[in-house]
């Protein structure tokens, strides 16, 4: 058996060698020559399997270590007899991570208190639905949208989308790439999505670049019509817009889902996946390499508001304004940066040791999933 498995999947190497002849291939160069005599993929979205890639190959079984399968020709792969597999999921809790640093510095940055504040977020799948948890947590009121979703089950949780825009402080995206039918989200978040915002609200884009028109966020921002924006996908990445970078008050090069954590499940998931596919004993395989931070035990401070406890705390685990300082430092090094991330583990590799007085700061902490030192 032959497998080609994109060099940059994380804690892969050395679970399938005993079993298949293993070439690891950077993810944008693997070609036609490569994959012509495999048995097997194991990628990321930077390799584009269509037929250009996949005709008159080997190939049976593609897995890709992430929740996006853009990048995968269903229909070719249908045609083909070719089976895929994604890992919905896997970075759910990195992008929870992700945004809730980000709606704390807005909120600190900006002077404001998210009790009572409304979280809208559109798209409530396996990463949405951390994300409704996380505003919950923060003492949010949370609108929830997603269409296919309530025409499964019905519109008792879930609010149409001009309700969600008017009344939301903070929209945050996290739906698939659809081009087209029933439920298109290319350029969902359009001129007239951020005309129906409010004018001090702040939107956040970590599904896929190409569900915001990237002309029309750029005028909504210079017009002032929204307060402000946090984008860690862009459209034509890794060739991103610079003057829309510029605007935005946080920019990251496509990472949100790049805790270590979340990315030792997409390959867990992947490896099992292929192990079922092919018989493999490896139907449990996880990695057991996963690297741990130098300080997992962390101190709250007692500071004037809520907002900058919970900063400051989280900050320690996580501030994804570290990584916008990286970004616009090299903006040239997109692809370098999403490969050579720097470690970071979720909320739950970590132990807080509450100030005493800081009992409201460390509830939400608990619930958003660190460990309390009672």
């Amino acid at each position: 058996m032959k497998i080609i498995i994109d060099d940059k999947i994380p804690y892969i190497e050395g679970a399938l060698e005993p079993f298949a002849e293993v070439h690891y291939i950077q993810g944008s160069e693997i070609s036609p020559e490569h994959v012509k005599d495999a048995d097997a993929l194991i990628v990321r979205t930077r390799t584009k399997c269509n037929e250009q890639l996949l005709k008159n190959s080997s190939v049976k079984f593609i897995a890709t270590a992430t929740i996006g399968f853009d990048h995968i020709d269903r229909d070719f792969c249908k045609k083909a007899g070719i089976k895929w597999t994604n890992c919905p999921g896997c970075n759910s809790g990195s992008v929870k991570q992700y945004i809730t640093s980000a709606i704390l510095n807005l909120a600190v940055k900006h002077n404001i208190m998210l009790k009572g504040k409304t979280l809208g977020v559109i798209g409530v799948g396996n990463v949405g639905s951390k994300v409704v948890d996380a505003g919950l947590a923060l003492g949010m009121n949370v609108l929830q949208n997603d269409p296919p979703r309530e025409e499964k089950e019905g519109s008792g949780q879930f609010t149409d989308l001009d309700t969600l825009l008017e009344n939301s402080d903070f929209v945050t995206v996290h739906t698939p790439l659809n081009m087209n039918g029933e439920f298109k989200t290319f350029h969902l978040t359009d001129s007239d999505f951020f005309k129906k915002m409010k004018s001090t609200a702040f939107f956040l884009n970590t599904s896929r670049g190409e569900t915001t028109d990237t002309k029309s966020l750029k005028e909504a921002l210079l017009s002032q019509q929204i307060a402000g924006s946090i984008l860690d996908v862009w459209e034509n990445e890794p060739n991103i817009d610079l003057e829309l970078m510029n605007s935005v008050d946080c920019a990251t090069p496509h990472i949100a889902g790049y805790s270590k954590d979340g990315k030792a499940k997409g390959t867990s998931m992947s490896v099992q996946a292929l192990a079922n596919f092919f018989d493999l004993p490896l139907k449990n395989w996880f990695p057991t390499n996963v690297p741990e931070p130098e300080n997992t035990i962390l101190q709250i401070d007692k500071c004037e508001t809520v907002e900058e406890e919970l900063l400051k705390i989280i900050s320690q685990s996580y501030d994804v304004m570290s990584d916008h300082a990286r970004f616009i430092k090299n903006t040239d090094q997109f692809e370098y940066q999403r490969g050579n991330y720097p470690l970071r583990r979720e909320f739950e590799t970590f132990t807080v040791k509450p100030y005493s007085q800081n009992a409201e700061s460390a509830r939400i902490l608990k619930r958003l999933g660190f460990k309390i030192v009672e």
